[in-house]
């Protein structure tokens, strides 16, 4: 599809879908008690925070465990397999956690993992013959976004592809989550911009879009990871000393 068809398609999906005129505030900032990498993703289960990071120059990926209630670094290891070193953003189910795990290029490879939120180890993997830089689990499939999202991809839990979208909404996303039967996908627009944006699984399309700002060490909030938990939305958007920031979703969002 055209470069050009696909900005308009982007505004004309922005311009028809609710956006929330005013960002939140946090109402939690919590300092993670161990260094962090490059930040890629992250996933609660309101006791834990699950953090991917990658570091380019030792070509390795990484999955930490941290405790939400101080920060403190709980379990780390390391997840990269040959030349795909580069974790995604990642997501969780009652018991495990799905990283993608992908060369550190565009229009690669990747293998998703299915590991052991008890053990950390690899329970199951698949190939994909792309960059998965993002992916979220729903009860019955998977859906992930290669690099920067500009496709979708949705696969059964097995790995079999039942489908692949195109995006037209503009977000280079890099976390994904299935919340309240949305795809909420965060990342950056044109200019470093910071949004979340909730999607309709079954057309990809935009629905409602979440401005955000920049931190106060000048990052965007959205620059990678982010879940959500009990109507609160968590971002993870430094590199190495990390902070998560916790928001109060607005009512009209919390409700969908």
């Amino acid at each position: 599809m055209p470069f050009r068809l696909l900005v308009i398609l982007a505004a004309l999906a922005a311009s028809s879908a609710q956006t929330t005129p005013e960002a939140p505030v946090p109402v939690k900032v919590l300092a993670l008690q161990a260094k962090t990498a490059h930040v890629q993703g992250i996933d609660t289960d309101g006791a834990h925070l699950w953090v991917t990071s990658v570091e380019r120059a030792t070509r390795k990926g990484y999955l930490q465990e941290f405790a939400v209630a101080d920060g403190r670094l709980e379990r780390t290891i390391e997840v990269q397999e040959g030349d795909r070193f580069h974790p995604g953003g990642i997501a969780t189910d009652k018991d495990f956690i799905w990283i993608p795990v992908a060369e550190y290029r565009s229009k690669s490879s990747a293998v998703i993992q299915r590991r052991s939120k008890r053990t950390l180890a690899i329970e199951f993997q698949f190939p994909v013959p792309d960059h998965i830089g993002c992916i979220a689990v729903t009860p019955d499939f998977l859906i992930g976004g290669n690099w920067d999202s500009r496709d979708f991809y949705v696969w059964d839990h097995q790995g079999k592809l039942l489908r692949k979208v195109p995006s037209t909404t503009g977000n280079g996303y890099q976390d994904l989550k299935f919340h309240s039967e949305k795809l909420v996908a965060s990342g950056l627009l044109s200019g470093g911009r910071a949004a979340i944006d909730w999607l309709d699984v079954s057309s990809m399309s935009l629905v409602h879009r979440l401005p955000l700002g920049n931190t106060d060490r000048s990052q965007p909030l959205t620059r990678e990871g982010m879940t959500l938990f009990e109507n609160r939305l968590w971002l993870l958007p430094e590199d190495g000393d990390s902070r998560l920031f916790v928001f109060e979703l607005p009512r009209p969002i919390s409700a969908r």
